[in-house]
This record gives C-alpha cells, structure tokens and sequence, in this order.
C-alpha cells in the first residue's frame, strides 16, 4: 500500500476529531444552558464565538502551514485547540464562554489549511478529489457521531463538562502521534519507497500551458489574493456553503428537540441523518472530480460538482419551510446538505489548483470568508426566530445564498494560477509584485 495512503487515513481521523470537539456543544447545548443559566440568544453568541475565531485566524495559519511545514504546525494546533476544548468544561460565566469558545475557533482553524499545504506535497493531481471528499466525511462522521454519541458520554461520565475533557485528551493524544509519524515532504518520510516519490514529485504540480513554474508556484500574499477574481468568487460561494451547513451542527439538535418535542436520543439520531448524507455527498462529489480531470475536464471537475450541489442545496432549504414533523424535517435537510456537502471538494481541489506553494494561504483565505457565513448562522437563527416569530426568513435566505453561489463558479478557472493571473497584468516580472 502507498505510504501516502496512511496521510488520507489521518487527515479523516483528524477530521473526525475536530467535528466531534465543534459539533459537541450542538447536542449538549441544553445540558450546558441549564446548568449555566444562558438563553438561546445567549448560546447562539458562544456558538458564533468559535466561527468567529476560526475564521479571522485561517489565513494567519495557512501562513504558519506554509512557512514552518504542517507537520510542526499541525501538531501545535491540535494541542491548542483540544487544550480548549478541555477547558470548555471547566469555566462558567458567558464571557469567558465566549472568549474561551473564540480561543477555541483560533486553535481548530490551523486544521483545514494545513491539511491542504499536506495535500499539496504528498499527492498527485488526479487523487485530490477524492482526498478532500474522504477528509472532510471524516468529519461529517464526527459530527454525525457527535449527535447521539455526546447525549450517551453525557450520561455515561457524568456530565457535560467531563464529555468536554474527554475529546481533549483524545486531541493530545492524536497530535502526539501526528508529530511522531509525519514528514512534512514524502521524499523526506522513512516509509516512502523511491518509486512512489519519484511518482508523487513527478505528478503533483498542474501542468500550465505557457506558464513557468517560478510565476505558477510564487508566494502569494493576502492583499495579492483581493486582486484576484478567481479568490473572490471562491470566496463568496463559500459563505453560502457555511450558511447552510453550519445550521446542522448548531441549531438543527435544538431546534428538532423544541420544536417537536423529542427526547434527547431521539433528536440525536435524526440529526445525524443529515450529516450522513453529506458523506454520501462529498464522495460522490470527490469521484467526480477526480473521473473529469482524469479525462481532461479540468474547469468542468470543479464546476459541475459544485454547482450541482448548489442547486440541491437551494432545493433543500427551500423545502423546510414546509417542515411539518421531524420526519420531513431530517428529508428536507439531508437534501440540503448532501448537495451542500458536494461544495467541499471543488473547493479545497480549486485552492490547491490556484495557490501552489500558497495553498495552505489560499485555502485558509476561502475558509476565513466562508465561515463568516457560519457566524452568520449562529447567530441570525435565533434573532430571525425571534424577529418573526417564524423560521422561514432563514430558510428563504440561505436558499438564495445557494443561487447566487452556482454563478460564482462560471467565474472560477481552476487551470489558472493566482499567481499567473496576476502576472498577466505585470509581464515583465515574470512573477507577483
């Protein structure tokens, strides 16, 4: 078995790890809002905390992944976050909730932009597809996981606090071996045959007509990234993405346990139904990816995926106004977030096609965007709710988020570089100002 296959393993187990920590609080919001005193509005603000903090620091370590390697970087961030995750069970108190939720989204965000600054060196061109969908259903396991799974640690350890420390010390124990085992380049890993990374150099790098590799693979800084029309509509579509899919691991759970008078172990497993079929979504989405460029389909592998799951995704959310019974409620959401979930790996495919060596800032940039999105949700559910007194204007508006999103990807052109597309317009450089 390729060596490189043991990266695919991790970046899923690792995935799993990080929904599990983010999506607990979902399922153990009441236990935590009884025992602290916080109310809805109260807890959709610790909630947004954490996609605050992950998405103002994605870029910051996007920049640490490339500079200082994800293997050192991966490491420190996975102790920082599960250090947070631990002491989410020990204060009390809405702002230090908040801030300590916050210093939690900080820590997680290194994990996505570093993964993909891995990608990037250990794997060829026609397998990222199908990595990204197998990474990120890894945490659409977790999630899934996560919903019934925290309602038993609840009652098994004693409490929510101690559920908390209990994936805090599983996030210590991962970053340890992740340090131990990995090598920031496959030429530099122990286990890595010759043949294999002849193979993996040979294929990692796109092939550009009329493009140099010093203008292709060019540091590529924040400002550099605003100037560039394929990072601005990646950008945009995927706050649509988070605006969608971050509902089912905040308000999903509680809004299915009040809303039709569940059992906590009821509401966990139609909650995790949703999150399953964003597995089925993502592999699909991968293969796709993959199967078209195999085939010299390079724009259409990422647009196709993504602009299908668009369409689904509007479907979907449109669909739950006329939500009637915990039944229809998990249907119209599995429709929705299975399209929502065939986003994923265009979109983490297209920012290692566009930023090269900057892949891990690039990437970081989408997800810092994109998650505005989630801090959006987090927080509009529970005003909206509120406001009208009703959940269809947040249904409406995350089904026209998904429309616009599907005109985004016309403008995306995965085969040209950020750092060619800027050139374009500084010839003489040869390379980005």
């Amino acid at each position: 078995m390729p060596t490189r296959f043991f990266l695919i393993l991790g970046a899923f187990l690792l995935s799993v790890l990080m929904w599990v920590d983010r999506a607990c609080i979902s399922a153990a919001k009441e236990d935590m809002a009884t025992d602290l005193g916080f109310s809805d509005q109260q807890m959709g603000w610790v909630m947004s905390a954490f996609a605050l903090g992950y998405a103002l620091f994605q870029v910051p370590s996007g920049k640490l992944a490339d500079r200082f390697g994800p293997r050192r970087v991966m490491a420190v961030v996975c102790l920082i976050w599960s250090a947070f995750t631990v002491l989410t069970g020990v204060v009390r108190g809405l702002s230090a909730m908040i801030g300590l939720r916050f210093l939690f989204g900080m820590g997680e965000a290194g994990g996505y932009p570093t993964l993909a600054r891995a990608f990037t060196s250990w794997l060829p061109m026609n397998e990222r597809g199908i990595t990204n969908s197998i990474s990120f259903s890894g945490g659409r396991l977790g999630a899934a996981l996560a919903m019934p799974g925290v309602v038993w640690l609840i009652g098994a350890l004693g409490g929510w606090q101690q559920t908390f420390w209990f994936f805090g010390a599983m996030g210590i124990l991962f970053a340890v071996v992740w340090f131990l085992l990995f090598r920031d380049l496959p030429e530099e890993h122990f286990a890595v045959s010759e043949a294999e990374a002849a193979h993996i150099i040979e294929s990692r790098s796109p092939k550009r007509a009329g493009t140099t590799e010093d203008v292709a693979e060019a540091p590529i800084k924040f400002t550099q990234m605003l100037r560039s029309t394929n990072m601005l509509m990646l950008m945009v579509q995927y706050v649509a993405h988070n605006f969608t899919f971050f509902f089912t691991v905040s308000w999903f759970f509680p809004y299915l346990k009040g809303q039709y008078s569940l059992t906590s172990q009821q509401t966990g497993l139609y909650a995790a139904a949703p999150l399953l079929f964003g597995v089925v979504g993502n592999w699909l989405a991968g293969f796709t990816v993959d199967r078209l460029y195999s085939k010299g389909q390079w724009k259409l592998s990422r647009r196709l995926p993504a602009a299908i799951g668009f369409a689904l995704g509007a479907i979907g959310m449109s669909l739950c106004v006329n939500m009637t019974s915990p039944t229809s409620a998990v249907i119209c959401m599995c429709i929705a977030i299975f399209g929502s979930d065939m986003i994923l790996s265009p979109s983490w495919s297209t920012c290692m096609d566009i930023g090269g060596k900057s892949a891990g800032a690039v990437s970081g940039a989408m997800n810092m965007v994109g998650n505005l999105g989630a801090f959006a949700t987090s927080l509009s559910f529970p005003y909206l709710v509120a406001y009208f007194d009703a959940h269809e204007p947040f249904f409406y508006s995350a089904a026209v988020l998904n429309i616009v999103a599907i005109f985004m990807w016309f403008r995306i052109s995965p085969d040209r570089s950020i750092a060619e597309e800027l050139g374009a317009s500084s010839p003489a450089t040869g390379a980005v100002a």
